[in-house]
């Protein structure tokens, strides 16, 4: 790929220098999502694309989507393939199935591919378990948030900490991979809990664990309530804490920290993750479906109904198209980097965007080094515990 080529800051410029390098976002993408937009409830905290209570949607969702899935025109194989939502599982065996195979048929999984699927341990019974596996899936990833009943009751979730225990022996029986995602800093919620749902969740042994700061989002209920006051986060002091304890407890029992949020027995990472983190292509069908191809960002409409009126009329779902300079792709790429425990690494980046990282960043990688947040054997940069603690600060002055 050609590229201009800057006048380098040794020189006197102060803009980076760029040369020819391999683009990542122009290859030809190995994965794909497929956005589930369906709910029983929306909780609280909740801010993605999602309906509840509107299972009249799915048929037309599926109509939908298979028209969309036609503009592909070929199959395009995979290595990973991932059903997010919403609740994907809420889908009624027949519908689920109609989804796997509407998604296998335009995207075949090569072999050793990763299927995974996001699931609520509420409804998740021995029959949509038996069509996640006959369909492929490999991968299942559970919202169990906490095993404690009043932290998933202010959760305003609809299962118990005993259907999250069950569910777990029930999916393994026939899909051995499976991940627990877990919140915290919760309000009501002590440090003491919080410890005692990670030790109930190592008990289980699975084979990847993600742990979530609860968030306040604009437009979910629980930012209305904050701002009422009828509910606060929790001090800063003990949600630091809390995800300490997480970084101790997990690595202790086993696990990997390969993300800031994520933990894995050794060779399970989410490598559907992993996608998004290395600044990959991917593909993205459903309504709110974000995807990269040929170096351009784009996002469908959100609304569901918009989603679907507007292919049944043979229109676009895209509502935004994003189109990064070389640069910002590159400082993109560094704020991904930090995010995983490989850090950034020198040499990659420079082959893959064609950017030296401390022409980019010098200034900002002297700083954190110096104050203990980065640290910097001459050949990757990586956030340090203390970083771990304030990375989205960190990684944020590298954009």
């Amino acid at each position: 790929m050609s590229s201009e080529i800057l006048i380098s800051p040794h020189d006197g410029a102060t803009t980076p220098v760029r040369r020819p390098a391999s683009d990542a976002g122009n290859r030809v993408p190995r994965s794909a999502y497929i956005h589930v937009p369906f709910c029983a409830h929306r909780c609280g905290y909740c801010d993605f694309t999602l309906v509840a209570r509107r299972d009249d949607l799915v048929t037309p969702y599926l109509d939908a989507l298979e028209q969309d899935l036609q503009t592909l025109a070929d199959p395009q194989p995979v290595d990973t393939l991932f059903f997010g939502g919403g609740t994907p599982t809420h889908l009624d065996p027949a519908a689920l199935r109609r989804l796997i195979e509407l998604a296998c048929g335009w995207f075949p999984l090569h072999d050793a591919a990763e299927f995974s699927v996001e699931a609520n341990p509420f409804g998740l019974d021995e029959e949509k378990i038996a069509v996640l596996a006959d369909g492929g899936v490999n991968r299942v990833s559970l919202g169990v948030q906490s095993f404690d009943l009043e932290m998933l009751r202010f959760l305003e979730r609809d299962h118990t900490g005993d259907d999250a225990l069950h569910v777990v022996d029930r999916v393994r029986r026939r899909i051995e991979n499976v991940s627990l995602d877990l919140i915290f800093g919760v309000p009501g919620q002590t440090r003491e809990l919080w410890q005692q749902t990670l030790d109930q969740a190592i008990a289980l042994a699975p084979a990847h664990i993600s742990t979530y700061g609860l968030t306040f989002e604009k437009g979910t209920t629980f930012w209305s309530r904050r701002l009422k006051g009828t509910i606060a986060p929790v001090p800063d002091d003990l949600e630091r804490a809390m995800y300490g304890d997480a970084m101790d407890r997990l690595t202790a029992a086993g696990f990997v920290q390969y993300e800031l949020s994520n933990f894995a027995r050794p060779g399970r990472e989410c490598r559907h993750n992993q996608t998004y983190w290395r600044q990959d292509p991917y593909f993205g069908h459903g309504p709110g479906a974000a995807r990269y191809l040929r170096g351009k960002r784009s996002m469908n409409h959100r609304s569901v109904t918009t989603w679907i009126r507007r292919i049944q009329a043979g229109e676009s779902p895209i509502a935004e198209i994003d189109e990064l300079s070389p640069e910002d792709r590159a400082r993109e790429a560094i704020y991904l980097g930090l995010r995983q425990a490989d850090g950034v690494s020198r040499r990659e980046l420079f082959e893959r965007t064609g950017f030296h990282l401390d022409d980019l960043a010098a200034a900002a990688i002297r700083e954190h080094v110096g104050a203990g947040l980065l640290s910097d054997d001459g050949e990757s940069l990586r956030l340090t515990r203390e970083g771990r603690f304030l990375a989205d600060t960190v990684s944020g002055d590298f954009l």
